[in-house]
């Protein structure tokens, strides 16, 4: 039997609480409401990571367990190595293991926050970074 499709009431419009304190998370105030978080954040965030397991559980029902393993443990040491903390590590030896190098994605031309260029002094980084306060 046909049943006619019931049709969704636009909700009603809320006014945002602005207090001027910060409040519990479950309060309904300004800032609870606007730092709301899409659910493709998270994912489009991990995309790449979760692509690498997929291929990596793919090369170990083909191949076995010791190819991927070879190659994670290649990830791990490109990973250990660094800069001084006043240079950030553009992470070149990790996107050439993954097969990132050959692609141009948005956070290659439209820049990621942490890898905005900004001088900083690089005695009083090390000095923070090593626990050093004078």
């Amino acid at each position: 039997m046909y049943q006619p499709s019931v049709k969704v009431q636009p909700a009603e419009v809320s006014v945002l609480n602005a207090t001027g304190r910060v409040g519990m998370p479950t309060e309904a105030n300004c800032l609870n409401q606007l730092a709301h978080v899409h659910r493709l954040r998270d994912s489009e965030l991990n995309y790449n990571e979760h692509q690498y397991n997929l291929n990596m559980q793919m090369l170990r029902n083909r191949e076995g367990l010791g190819v991927p393993l070879k190659m994670g443990m290649e990830r791990f040491a490109a990973r250990q190595v660094g800069r001084l903390p006043f240079l950030p590590s553009s992470h070149i030896m990790d996107d050439v293991l993954t097969g990132r190098c050959d692609s141009i994605g948005f956070e290659d031309f439209m820049n990621l926050p942490e890898y905005s260029e900004q001088m900083r002094q690089p005695h009083a980084v090390v000095e923070k970074s090593l626990g050093i306060h004078l």
